[in-house]
């Protein structure tokens, strides 16, 4: 009888068991579900993030390129032009002459006494003549002068205004033994001149 009293309720409780496999089976599909829709939350609000990031670095490199080319416009407005002579076909010496006559001047206008100058046109190292030859003339000038502090200062002013591009390639000063108001100057300047 025991054994009858059990067979109805096989019946049920299999119904249970199957019941209670198939809510374990769905419970653990929900579980796994569950996490991999939290794991890939984390992931897109990890993406998110270098996303962010990565638009703030995109935004500044933007920012450095518009600063830069800026600067590169700025600098190309005050870059001076190179001289040009008035006839072409013309040796060095005489296309420099011009330059150099310039230079003279405002060594005249500002009192300053020349006892040497030495020339060397279109000097073999100098970057402009390798770099594009025939296209640019240039003259380096070894010059010793005798000025006064005012004058000197007054001379560099105008040569930092001066129309054309040049090089002061070195300034060696020594105030003179006997005076030292008076200056000896050793000036190393490089002229230049653009062909047409």
């Amino acid at each position: 009888m025991d054994n009858e009293k059990l067979k109805q309720f096989l019946v049920p409780i299999s119904i249970v068991i199957v019941t209670l496999l198939i809510a374990v089976y769905f419970g653990m599909k929900l579980l796994n579900n569950v996490q991999t829709v939290v794991n890939n939350k984390n992931t897109v609000s990890t993406k998110q993030q270098e996303l962010t990031e990565k638009k703030e670095q995109l935004e500044k490199l933007k920012k450095q390129e518009v600063e830069e080319a800026q600067k590169l416009a700025e600098s190309a407005s005050k870059s001076k032009p190179f001289y040009k002579p008035a006839a072409t076909g013309m040796n060095t010496e005489a296309v420099i002459a011009g330059e150099f006559t310039e230079i003279l001047e405002l060594i005249r206008a500002n009192k300053i006494k020349v006892r040497t100058i030495k020339y060397e046109y279109d000097p073999q190292d100098d970057a402009f003549i390798k770099g594009a030859a025939g296209k640019y003339k240039s003259a380096r000038l070894n010059m010793e002068m005798i000025a006064d502090y005012t004058s000197y200062n007054n001379f560099l002013k105008e040569l930092y205004k001066h129309d054309h591009f040049l090089d002061i390639q070195s300034v060696e000063i020594v105030p003179y033994k006997k005076n030292k108001q008076i200056l000896l100057i050793n000036f190393k300047l490089k002229l230049y001149s653009q062909e047409l």
